[in-house]
C-alpha cells in the first residue's frame, strides 16, 4: 500500500517556519536592522554588523568543510553560498586591507562561534539547522536589507557584497531547498533536535542583534 504524502503542514519545512515565526519576528524587531536599513546609524554600525558576520560565517563554513562529505548535510553544502569572501571584500573595502586584526567579536557573537564548534561540524541536524536559519534569511529578508542599506550609505558596488548572490534565484532557491528538507529521511529523534537547534540559532542570532542594537542606538 502506498503511503500517502504528508500534509503541507506536516512537512518540515512548513513546521520549522511554522515553530520559529516568533524568532523571526523577534529577529526582525530588534530595531537594529531598520535603523540601518533607513540609514539613521553611522556607517560603522553597518561595518559592525559585517564584522559580526564575518565572525559567525567563518565558523559556520569551516563546519562545512567536515559535513560537505556527511550523506544529509553534505547537499545542502553549496559553493555558490559561501559568505567568507563576500565579507573579507566588503570588510576590506569599509575597513581596509588589514579589517582581520582591527575587528573585535561581540560577546554574543563569541557565544554563537563557540555554539557552532560544538555542534555544527559534528551533527547533521545541528548543521542543516544553522545552514538553513542562516542562508534562507540571507536569501529571504536579506534580499530587501542589502539594496536599502547599500543606498542609505552610498555604496555602489562595494560594501555590500555580502547580500550579492551570483548565480543563485533567491525565490526558486528556497523553494528548492525547502524540498531538500522536506525530502531528508530523518527519525523523530532528528528532526526535533534539527528543530530544537533552529530555534538556538535564532536565539544566538537576537543576542547579536541586541548586542549591536546596545551599542549604536543607546
Amino acid at each position: 500500500m502506498a503511503v500517502a504524502d504528508p500534509s503541507e503542514s506536516q512537512r518540515l519545512s512548513a513546521r520549522v517556519r511554522a515553530g520559529t515565526s516568533a524568532d523571526h519576528d523577534a529577529a526582525q524587531g530588534s530595531g537594529f536592522l531598520d535603523a540601518l536599513a533607513a540609514g539613521r546609524l553611522p556607517r560603522d554600525a553597518y561595518v559592525d554588523l559585517a564584522a559580526q558576520h564575518w565572525f559567525i560565517y567563518s565558523a559556520l563554513e569551516s563546519a562545512a568543510v567536515p559535513m560537505s562529505a556527511d550523506p544529509v548535510a553534505g547537499p545542502f553544502v553549496r559553493p555558490e553560498l559561501a559568505r567568507v569572501p563576500a565579507l573579507a571584500a566588503d570588510l576590506g573595502h569599509l575597513a581596509g586591507p588589514d579589517f582581520a586584526e582591527r575587528i573585535v567579536a561581540l560577546p554574543a557573537t563569541v557565544a554563537y562561534q563557540t555554539r557552532l564548534d560544538e555542534v555544527a561540524a559534528h551533527s547533521a541536524p545541528a548543521f542543516v539547522a544553522h545552514h538553513y536559519t542562516r542562508y534562507l534569511g540571507d536569501l529571504s529578508g536579506g534580499q530587501y536589507l542589502g539594496p536599502a542599506i547599500a543606498r542609505a550609505y552610498g555604496l555602489n558596488g562595494e560594501g555590500h557584497r555580502f547580500f550579492v548572490f551570483d548565480g543563485i534565484r533567491p525565490p526558486s532557491f528556497r523553494a528548492r531547498y525547502r524540498e531538500m528538507l522536506d525530502d531528508v529521511a530523518w527519525s523523530s529523534a532528528d528532526e526535533d533536535a534539527f528543530l530544537s537547534e533552529v530555534r538556538e540559532a535564532y536565539r544566538l542570532n537576537i543576542a547579536v542583534l541586541a548586542e549591536l542594537t546596545e551599542r549604536w542606538t543607546s
